[in-house]
């Protein structure tokens, strides 16, 4: 006769099957990894407490081997590991760098080296880790032009301010890199080539560390700032997470220490700031499903887009939001109409014999049950459109996918934003329902 499962046991079942969605496989075993930890080993680190993983969720990252608790250190990246500026400076590029004027800044020297040392291949002495790193990367600047185009609109001028900034600064330090030709048998056009640059372009903007340096005359006055951490760089960002992360100026190791408690087997994150989805994926290349920092931002021209054009007080409320900075941050979010949209909408739906009463409203004082209402029925207008016309960028990302394989991972990028961005909407539209039963 069979034997009966009970509860306890489905429960462990549940629980067993929940957590091996989410448990890493370890990648400890691949060849970069087993090199990239004996050039770490001899350059003074051993990790004990954590272990490179791929998970189901967030690809690549680091995972834990044992229960990691409240304010340990659980990286401890000696000086030796770090690539700064510093480490350029002590290279073959030291001596061109500090004659050539004007001088470069810190965040060239770094991309000039690692374009450098990838060209070197197996004589480089970094190669463990350039194994390591992304053979392409997703930020904005990399995707192709017809991809840029499906991004909201904001979105799509920072993109293209970002690509236009990147190609500026390889096309000017061009004679830079021709003067670097006695140190290669090859014609250095054909090393610095601008996917070559791009690419390192990328592993300092989306894998740097913060970690200041000093002012060096061989370098303009841009900040220095920015440090390569092998190993500590295949952390992954959760916005959920707290960790203190720094150099310690008397160990001269960069730690990671942990905000909370981690159990074995589990991700180990860190947290790249509180950032939206727009932002990380400008400056990261991803985007994170469920951002709790995730919104929807309203323009001006949308906040007045179903205003009565016969509001001949118009302009005046406009100065009036302008004065205040109530035009800045205006936005749908997971949990509603941020406060300063509904605050902006109540003063822009004020009557004639309301407005001198405008500044009550930025106090957050009720005027009248009507201008509530109508602050809301204008607040569920924008957000069905901005549904609207999410529902309709997601049917041409769809068909793009459909029409070019080449570009599906490009795509599916811009498909996961927009997609978020109507989950934020939908959930904005039920609050407001919610608020508007309330005020009838």
């Amino acid at each position: 006769m069979k034997k009966r499962r009970g509860r306890t046991s489905r429960i462990r079942r549940r629980k067993l099957f929940r957590s091996s969605e989410s448990r890493g496989v370890s990648e400890s075993h691949k060849p970069e990894f087993i090199e990239l930890k004996k050039w770490l080993k001899d350059r003074k680190f051993e990790d004990t407490n954590l272990v490179p993983a791929c998970f189901p969720d967030t690809g690549r990252g680091l995972m834990s081997r044992t229960s990691l608790q409240e304010g340990q250190v659980i990286i401890s990246l000696p000086e030796s590991c770090l690539l700064t500026t510093d480490t350029v400076i002590r290279s073959y590029l030291g001596a061109y760098i500090a004659k050539w004027k004007p001088p470069l800044s810190p965040l060239l020297a770094l991309c000039t080296f690692l374009v450098a040392e990838k060209h070197a291949g197996d004589w480089s002495s970094w190669k463990p880790y350039l194994e390591t790193l992304p053979k392409a990367y997703t930020c904005p600047v990399c995707l192709e032009p017809e991809v840029v185009t499906l991004l909201p609109k904001p979105l799509k001028a920072q993109a293209r301010e970002q690509r236009s900034r990147v190609h500026e600064l390889f096309t000017s330090s061009r004679d830079f890199f021709y003067s670097l030709q006695p140190l290669f048998s090859e014609a250095v056009e054909s090393i610095f080539s601008y996917s070559a640059f791009l690419w390192a372009w990328c592993t300092v903007n989306t894998r740097a560390v913060y970690l200041k340096r000093g002012r060096r005359q061989c370098f303009s006055t841009e900040p220095d700032t920015c440090a390569l951490a092998p190993y500590l760089d295949l952390l992954n960002h959760s916005p959920h997470v707290q960790v203190k992360a720094a150099f310690n100026e008397e160990t001269r190791c960069y730690e990671i220490r942990t905000g909370a408690r981690c159990r074995q087997h589990e991700e180990v994150f860190i947290c790249y700031g509180p950032h939206d989805n727009w932002q990380l994926l400008l400056e990261y290349g991803f985007v994170l499903p469920q951002n709790p920092q995730a919104c929807v931002a309203v323009s001006q021209d949308m906040l007045v887009k179903y205003l009565p054009s016969s509001d001949k007080q118009m302009n005046r409320k406009i100065s009036i939001l302008k004065d205040h900075e109530f035009l800045e941050n205006l936005t749908f979010g997971w949990d509603g109409p941020s406060w300063r949209l509904l605050t902006a909408l109540k003063l822009l739906c004020l009557r004639g014999e309301e407005l001198p009463c405008w500044k009550k409203v930025l106090l957050g004082e009720i005027i009248s049950d009507t201008n509530e209402k109508t602050s809301l029925d204008i607040a569920q207008k924008i957000c069905h459109y901005f549904i609207e016309e999410t529902n309709s960028m997601l049917q041409k990302v769809s068909h793009m996918k459909d029409k070019d394989m080449a570009l599906i991972n490009q795509l599916t990028l811009v498909e996961t934003l927009w997609t978020e961005e109507l989950k934020i909407l939908q959930a904005s539209a039920g609050i407001l329902n919610h608020l508007q039963t309330a005020v009838l």
